[in-house]
């Protein structure tokens, strides 16, 4: 991944450094439980743990020879733990490394996150209890439907967060699994214990059945989860996106001092962040539809899903933890434009409250259907006419007939359409 989009704890999870750094700690845990079982003489495992270790120099100057970056990299530590070299990898093959070394990664990864969405959660929990009371038009196909509380658009996105919480911490505890069974899985060189063994001192569990690889349902589960996380965060950027419209302006996101919005207008201010976030999670979708093709392997394994892994695992979550920042810059800095929310609450005369309207009629005695007919025919003459819907329907003899003038007006609130918000912000514990 580009730096520009690389936060530095995550990227550095992901560095060559930190990759052959945990592939020297599978071998060196392997080594260890070899050494408990007799098969590596005590004496030998403290020269490899003191001499143990590789240089990213060596390990390109042994693959160019090789063709094989795992050998390359054991050929780098054999060059500086001399003769007891012989006692490393024994048994293993090469993705008894590779993976159960991914597993840590991704381990470590998905901690970061989690976190990142925790805090995003917090953001949301916040926003949704500052503006409970902030009435706005709600909004179904892009037209005004009936009044609604930001709050509540806050909420909705809050709790979302929450399930995305739940969805990675299930599939970072799926993935979190390693194997040492060897080159097809069936533990020919190396004894079931000896995994299980290795596994906990590593902090992860032992996949209860592999091939040469861990299986990769649940590398696609992973991918699949970031890819939602993605959505999601693209979710909320595209509500902000459509509130700063020109036309609408009741949100935007914040404008720091000396910033410019476009080279070539000075008035410009664009929601440049909630944009990045929608193009980055195309890409993350991207990966994920490469995580499920890389489920079908050839029989003990193929190939194929290693190039693409090798760009997948490590970009979606660098992508993810980034725009999360992205979307947290959002929250912090985002401007609410009350005014403008008010302003277009009357925009459409009043056609925003007809459903109410419609069921006052009916409770006062009128057919639903007759009720549905005569106010959409008032809202439709508003649409071509304009004016105040309210005058419209008093002028209405049918509906003169069975409301009052003061009850016609009190149909016409905006705050009426708030009353249950708080059973719903109560529900996901927003005091």
């Amino acid at each position: 991944m580009i730096a520009r989009y690389t936060r530095p704890e995550m990227g550095a999870i992901w560095s060559e450094e930190a990759k052959f750094g945990r592939w020297l700690k599978v071998e060196l845990a392997v080594c260890r439980a070899w050494s408990r079982r007799g098969a590596i003489p005590k004496k030998s495992l403290k020269v490899i743990e003191r001499k143990a270790g590789f240089s990213i120099a060596a390990i390109d100057r042994h693959e160019k020879k090789l063709d094989h970056d795992v050998l390359a990299f054991l050929a780098a530590v054999r060059d500086r733990v001399g003769r007891e070299a012989r006692f490393i990898h024994m048994g293993m093959t090469s993705y008894d490394v590779v993976d159960t070394a991914l597993a840590l990664a991704m381990k470590e990864a998905s901690a970061i996150v989690i976190q990142g969405l925790m805090d995003y959660a917090r953001r949301l929990k916040a926003m949704a209890a500052k503006h409970r009371d902030t009435v706005m038009t709600g909004r179904t196909h892009g037209v005004h439907a009936e009044p609604t509380s930001l709050g509540l658009k806050f909420a909705l996105h809050y709790a979302e967060a929450l399930r995305n919480i739940d969805r990675l911490k299930a599939a970072a505890e799926r993935v979190a699994v390693g194997k040492i069974s060897g080159a097809v899985g069936n533990y020919a060189h190396l004894p079931p214990a000896l995994e299980e063994s290795v596994l906990h001192s590593l902090g992860l569990k032992a996949a209860a059945v592999s091939t040469q690889v861990v299986q990769r349902d649940r590398h696609a589960e992973l991918l699949t989860v970031m890819a939602i996380i993605g959505g999601s965060l693209e979710k909320l950027g595209t509500e902000v996106r459509n509130l700063q419209r020109t036309e609408i302006l009741e949100l935007e996101e914040g404008f720091k001092k000396g910033q410019r919005g476009s080279s070539a207008m000075p008035h410009k201010k664009n929601p440049i962040l909630s944009e990045r976030i929608g193009g980055l999670a195309r890409v993350v979708r991207g990966y994920a539809l490469a995580g499920l093709e890389n489920i079908a392997l050839w029989h003990e394994r193929d190939l194929t899903n290693s190039s693409a892994e090798r760009i997948i695992v490590p970009d979606a979550f660098i992508l993810v933890d980034y725009m999360l920042s992205l979307a947290n810059r959002v929250l912090d800095g985002l401007v609410v434009r009350e005014d403008r929310m008010k302003e277009n609450l009357g925009k459409t005369g009043g056609l925003i409250y007809s459903q109410r309207v419609m069921l006052a009629l009916v409770k006062a005695g009128m057919t639903r259907e007759r009720a549905y007919k005569l106010v959409q025919a008032c809202a439709m003459a508003n649409w071509e006419e304009g004016g105040s819907f309210r005058d419209r329907l008093a002028n209405e003899i049918e509906v003169a007939r069975l409301l009052k003038p003061d009850e016609l007006d009190g149909l016409f609130d905006p705050k009426y359409y708030l009353r249950n918000v708080n059973v719903v912000l109560r529900r996901l514990g927003i005091r």
